[in-house]
């Protein structure tokens, strides 16, 4: 079947929500081999991938991971927020969209961060955690304790999908011949604890507003997708940042209940920002970055890689809906660094 589903794709033609379904129960069989697996999601991604086909994929890989036991009513009475980038960027950024959803955790917004080791980074969310002695690897009854009483938890996705496990030779297998595959948008897609706020990143600015439809369809309630436009000095064309950029003008789509749909841009030149260039938001391996977010949150560093949480912590709060603007986002957001806030978050949750 996957094979007539790969045929399909080569003449152009879309999946419906249903062939999604009967396609994912394929990926997931372990009887099925690596290399067929890996020839649909290659046709999938040299179509290219509609907003209704990624949304049923979504829905789809929803349906067969584990789901935490959070009780409706407590959902309910809460925005739970998730700030994840999509990767692919390839720019060697240190871990930004980590250390402003643990600033979110601080300021008091519940946070389910759902990420994976490195893919296309040095240090993926899982990484950087774990460096900085975060429990990544909790139980279902663990992950909603933390995120009840300690307003964050880490969703690492391997354990709460055990349907990837039957994907990924077939990802690594793409990955080696250098071909994307739907996987690069989902991740943010399958948070377990379904977040009803997102900030996401995406590697390119066209990919922005689709992505937020998907999300919209989904039942997100609030959410902003953004790109980061930068000057790569690697590169005479710019590059782009799965985050919101300080180094140049940021590409926005969003959503919210009270507001419905928008697209727009922003410009870093409307924040206190200090100059900086791309090299100074690299970082390192997951040491090297965890220690980048410790210095950030003691005081030590307040240089661009600051301004870069800021930005992004801003965007995260008034995402989630504590604030109601960027601006005063930014201001709370440092409040939390400068009051200890973010430093004690970190401390108490490696107790």
């Amino acid at each position: 079947m996957l094979e007539k589903f790969t045929q399909q794709l080569v003449q152009a033609d879309s999946l419906t929500d249903e062939q999604v379904r009967l396609a994912v129960d394929q990926l997931a069989d372990e009887n099925i081999s690596a290399a067929v697996k890996a020839g649909f999601l290659t046709a999938l991604a040299q179509k290219g991938e509609t907003p209704g086909e990624i949304a049923a994929f979504a829905r789809a890989l929803r349906d067969k991971s584990i789901s935490p036991p959070l009780e409706a009513g407590w959902r309910a009475a809460r925005e739970i927020l998730d700030v994840v980038g999509t990767g692919g960027d390839r720019l060697g950024t240190f871990n930004i969209s980590t250390a402003a959803a643990l600033v979110c955790a601080a300021a008091g917004v519940t946070v389910a961060k759902h990420g994976n080791r490195a893919i296309t980074s040095q240090a993926g969310s899982a990484d950087v955690l774990e460096a900085l002695g975060v429990r990544i690897d909790l139980a279902p009854p663990e992950a909603v304790r933390s995120l009840q009483e300690r307003r964050f938890a880490f969703f690492f996705a391997p354990a709460w999908h055990p349907a990837f496990k039957h994907i990924a030779p077939a990802r690594k297998l793409c990955a080696e011949r250098g071909q994307r595959t739907i996987f690069n948008y989902l991740g943010p897609l399958l948070n377990p604890a379904r977040p009803s706020a997102m900030l996401v990143g995406v590697p390119r600015p066209e990919l922005c507003e689709p992505l937020a439809r998907v999300l919209q369809s989904l039942g997100v309630r609030r959410a902003m997708v953004v790109c980061g436009k930068v000057q790569n000095p690697l590169s005479h064309a710019p590059s782009f940042i799965d985050e919101l950029s300080t180094l140049g003008e940021n590409t926005i789509a969003e959503f919210y209940q009270e507001r419905g749909f928008a697209t727009s841009t922003l410009s870093p030149e409307a924040f206190p920002l200090q100059a900086a260039t791309l090299t100074d938001l690299i970082g390192g391996d997951r040491q090297a970055n965890a220690e980048i977010i410790r210095r950030i949150f003691r005081g030590e560093e307040r240089g661009p890689k600051r301004d870069a949480v800021l930005l992004n912590s801003a965007a995260a709060l008034f995402v989630a809906g504590n604030t109601k603007s960027l601006a005063e986002g930014w201001a709370v957001a440092g409040r939390t660094m400068d009051d200890g806030l973010a430093r004690a978050k970190l401390e108490e949750l490696t107790r």
